[in-house]
């Protein structure tokens, strides 16, 4: 994550989190077993690791650094309580709020146990709320349509990321090629490792 420095300013997380609530309310409770573009991951687990990576970024944002953000993603498999219809709007909504705060952005910071900037954590969270919001929409069949400063942050991000010689490559995985002219959400999905294309 340090390796890149993405050229990002202060960015209203507020429209990309509203619109992955707006895709959570819609995922039925049979839906949550179902598979997902990240290969570990059924929706729940998807769910799981929005809600976690909300809080952990939050905090982040606030430096109230603690187990939250000390804990790296692969520690445990994400999941969701009976409450997670309520949570996560709520998380997500405080997510937003904390990176409203320019302080946020100053210095150092922590995430998933790593010590990264805070500009670069912004750009991490970004990046993460666009990707995973198209994952969520893949697997439950809904149409996507990510905030557009978003997604333009998250393709600078992963793009830094796959052009990186000390990456050797994506963040997520091998990048999968996508048509110069292919939409933006499709290069940054193809960047990200994941294949534009699939389906549940």
């Amino acid at each position: 994550m340090t390796g890149t420095t993405p050229d990002l300013e202060i960015l209203d997380l507020g429209p990309q989190t509203r619109v992955i609530v707006r895709l959570a309310e819609e995922v039925s409770d049979e839906q949550l077993t179902g598979p997902t573009p990240c290969p570990d991951y059924a929706v729940r687990h998807l769910l799981g690791h929005l809600l976690h990576l909300s809080v952990a970024f939050r905090d982040a944002a606030r430096k109230d650094l603690g187990a939250t953000t000390d804990t790296a993603p692969s520690a445990a498999l994400p999941d969701v309580g009976p409450g997670w219809r309520e949570e996560l709007p709520q998380v997500l909504g405080e997510l937003a709020d904390a990176w409203r705060d320019p302080g946020a952005y100053a210095g150092m910071t922590r995430a998933g146990g790593v010590d990264l900037p805070g500009a670069v954590a912004a750009a991490v969270v970004t990046d993460e709320l666009v990707i995973h919001g198209w994952d969520l929409a893949r697997a439950t069949g809904q149409e996507y349509a990510p905030d557009p400063a978003a997604l333009q942050a998250s393709y600078g991000f992963l793009l830094a990321a796959a052009e990186d010689p000390e990456r050797g490559g994506g963040i997520f995985g091998p990048v999968v090629t996508v048509p110069a002219d292919a939409p933006l959400l499709h290069r940054a999905v193809g960047l990200s490792g994941r294949d534009p294309g699939w389906r549940p």
